[in-house]
């Protein structure tokens, strides 16, 4: 067994070590995350979601990318690791994975502005 010293950097993970606390973040791979969906220039946001957003599996709004979608909804949920405010929000856009819509990307879109 080797001693590679103090753990900094852990599967995306960034770990602070202190003598009073031990802190996780991941503000790189949330970086990442923007930028590879094309928001890295976004404006920030305040609040995650609109109060009382109601959304449908049954939507009429147009297609999108399913495979993007995909990509991104399932990059996110990795940071509920060390963003539990995003977890409800998470579940709620993943249900729409099989059919997203424009409405359901929408929603994506903001939490991405949310993280940043």
């Amino acid at each position: 067994m080797s001693d590679f010293g103090t753990l900094s950097y852990y599967l995306g993970i960034e770990v602070r070590q202190g003598k009073e606390a031990l802190t996780l973040g991941q503000s790189a791979y949330a970086s990442k995350m923007l930028e590879r969906s094309g928001m890295a220039e976004c404006k920030l946001c305040v609040t995650l979601m609109e109060e009382q957003l109601k959304l449908t599996k049954a939507s009429t709004a147009a297609k999108v990318d399913a495979t993007l979608y995909r990509s991104i909804v399932g990059g996110m949920r990795y940071l509920v690791h060390t963003r539990p405010d995003i977890a409800f929000a998470m579940g709620y856009v993943s249900n729409f994975m099989e059919d997203p819509r424009e409405d359901h990307w929408a929603v994506v879109k903001r939490l991405l502005c949310y993280v940043k």
